[in-house]
């Protein structure tokens, strides 16, 4: 059957669509999250000024963090990896109004769930304070602004998960720019609302969740009319028995425990963490937002351009290129997510005072922020694994064995908690995170190898060696110029940001000069 459709020009249905290089479109989705990331340490740094480390700081992260939570698996978790492969199959094998009649039956049937779910969240809110910070009940106020905020945010989950919805099929049709782009809308809407909302509230702290909820619609908005353009624009309509939605439905079951198992061990995290002394949850989270960084910016860009790449794969019944396609997303994650991790441990506290040591914010709480962010820095590599190595799986459309393996990581992850969380407090929590994502990573490598799915291509030995030289290099001379902790709590904001950019620089360029003088080159990386 052919997909043309002379009313949509630019619909990209060919049979033989021009798939950008990977390493171009990875590009394009690493920029456009840098971007993001960027504003998102500005957001994190203008609420760590305006609300430090305590209770409402505290309360807002907890209300933020569950909706974020089931947005991981509504959104652009679960349903964006069910989704994307048998989408891909159908731009693939059927007809454009195929297409159209399957982005109309999903549409309406989310848009059905995530509103349910939405209403029954916001009647329910104090319940899921409770469940999900059981700490904050020993102390009322703290709960109760926890759970009013949680009200609030709320309906950020139906927005942004239609709004993940809008971006699988951009991602599909190989448009990655826009939807990598609109997470800035809600770094911009947050610091808007922190700066400006907040003088206006009783209570400072509900301008964020305010902000929260006017991001999710304006990122929504914003896509809407690149779906116009490409003739996919949805016409919501409830339809359970679709083939593709039953599909769907059938393979996100599974899926929502394998992609979202580092959520719901951060989700734990948070629960430990409430038990702890007041600051616990706002340390974690600001050190998982720098560990978030690099993992964003890459790990995840990656895994976004391979998915639907190694879905057409699938469907084209091409195994070897399959496999090509997987090396080097993994050797791709090692060149940048190694020296990230490296760079995160030395600097921990020097990075931490450069961008939240302001106003509330402490020296002791950039020693305990730190903690927590070499714990999680010892897991990053990792955590950027499972982002490229469980599509392998869910390109095939097996959401099972990724599931049984996250569901062996969350169990490993509670044990690691209750061991760690008494000598280590809250970077135990961090620390357990990080051991549970090697598991994950070791578990699923197995299974690809296993399956044929990865095979490693000529040359590993090599670009391993390659790879340590430069770290090592990099290591040594960040250690030697960052100097002692002490200065960094005493200087000021300015001589900070002068001192971190140079160390940036200078093991960017140490790094990439090494790589360079060893054979490394941008054509090993080129794959069509």
């Amino acid at each position: 059957m052919t997909r043309s459709d002379p009313d949509t020009p630019d619909s990209g249905t060919d049979k033989t669509p021009k798939v950008p290089g990977l390493l171009r479109s990875s590009g394009v989705v690493s920029a456009m999250t840098m971007l993001s990331r960027i504003l998102g340490l500005v957001r994190d740094m203008v609420i760590a000024r305006y609300f430090g480390a305590g209770t409402g700081a505290d309360a807002f992260f907890v209300a933020f963090k569950i909706p974020n939570f089931l947005r991981r698996l509504f959104g652009e978790g679960g349903f964006f990896q069910a989704f994307v492969p048998v989408l891909s199959e159908y731009r693939e094998k059927d007809s454009l109004s195929e297409v159209r009649g399957l982005v109309n039956a999903v549409a309406g049937t989310l848009g059905v769930v995530l509103l349910g779910v939405t209403l029954i969240a916001m009647v329910g809110s104090p319940a899921l304070t409770a469940l999900f910070a059981p700490g904050f009940m020993d102390e009322p106020e703290k709960f109760a602004l926890a759970s009013d905020m949680l009200r609030i945010t709320f309906p950020y989950l139906l927005f942004i998960s239609l709004t993940a919805f809008a971006g699988a099929i951009l991602n599909s049709y190989d448009r990655f720019a826009v939807p990598a782009f609109t997470p800035v809308l809600l770094n911009l809407s947050m610091i808007g609302a922190a700066i400006f909302l907040s003088p206006l509230m009783q209570s400072p702290v509900m301008a964020l969740a305010w902000g929260v909820v006017i991001a999710g619609a304006l990122q929504l908005f914003f896509q809407l009319p690149f779906l116009m353009r490409l003739g996919l624009l949805p016409r919501p309509k409830v339809d359970y028995r679709h083939e593709g939605v039953r599909r769907i439905l059938r393979l996100m079951v599974p899926t929502l425990f394998a992609v979202s198992v580092s959520q719901i061990n951060l989700l734990l995290d948070t629960v430990l963490a409430s038990f702890l002394k007041t600051g616990s949850v706002s340390w974690l989270y600001y050190s998982d937002r720098l560990s978030e960084l690099p993992l964003g910016v890459f790990g995840v860009g990656i895994g976004i351009v391979i998915l639907p790449n190694l879905s057409r794969k699938h469907a084209a019944d091409d195994p070897p290129a399959f496999a090509a396609t997987m090396d080097w997303a993994v050797r791709m994650i090692f060149l940048v997510g190694l020296p990230a991790a490296v760079a995160l441990s030395i600097l921990a506290e020097p990075v931490i005072a450069t961008l939240f040591h302001y106003g509330a914010v402490t020296d002791r709480d950039v020693l305990m922020s730190a903690q927590s962010l070499r714990a999680y820095a010892a897991g990053l590599v990792a955590f950027m694994l499972i982002k490229v190595l469980a599509p392998g799986f869910f390109s095939r459309q097996d959401t099972k064995t990724p599931m049984k393996i996250a569901m062996i990581a969350m169990a490993s992850n509670m044990v690691f908690n209750l061991v760690l969380v008494f000598p280590l407090a809250h970077a135990g929590l961090a620390l357990a995170t990080a051991l549970s994502a090697w598991l994950n990573t070791a578990l699923l490598w197995r299974g690809l190898r296993r399956e044929g799915a990865w095979q490693a291509q000529p040359g590993w030995v090599r670009f391993a060696l390659q790879v340590t030289a430069a770290n090592g290099v990099m290591a040594g001379l960040i250690v030697w110029l960052a100097g002692p902790v002490s200065g960094w709590l005493e200087a000021t904001g300015m001589q900070k940001a002068q001192e971190m950019v140079v160390l940036v620089g200078v093991g960017v360029v140490a790094y990439f000069a090494v790589l360079l003088l060893t054979g490394v080159r941008v054509r090993h990386f080129r794959i069509q």
